[in-house]
């Protein structure tokens, strides 16, 4: 069984910074392409940022300069860094990732809370 495991949401004020981390765990052969996903209230689903397992990245232009996706293969873990917050990045976060048991499939992490005060 494989699973996908965030931390590290909560609530910061405008300006300040988040460290979200996703670690897989169960039996895994390989780790492709991972990401992290948010949705606000009322909004759809948006990758805001993405890393291949060479470490090729790609950001959405509202979170460019400010956040950075990074992965440890050896952890089978991605991390987002957030800095420079603002009110307009408060949403669920969601990590996602094609991982390789004997197939290759998509998983989803369960979300975590990040929420920026003005």
């Amino acid at each position: 069984q494989v699973q996908l495991v965030e931390s590290g949401g909560g609530l910061v004020q405008a300006g300040g910074s988040l460290r979200l981390s996703c670690a897989a765990s169960g039996s895994i052969f390989s780790i492709g392409r991972m990401g992290w996903y948010r949705q606000a209230p009322g909004k759809q689903r948006e990758l805001v940022a993405a890393i291949t397992s060479g470490g090729s990245t790609n950001y959405i232009d509202s979170v460019k300069v400010r956040f950075t996706i990074s992965r440890d293969n050896a952890k089978n873990t991605v991390y987002l860094q957030m800095n420079s917050l603002k009110p307009e990045d408060t949403a669920v976060y969601y990590c996602n990732a094609d991982i390789t048991h004997y197939l290759t499939r998509n998983y989803w992490g369960q979300g975590t809370q990040v929420t920026v005060s003005s």
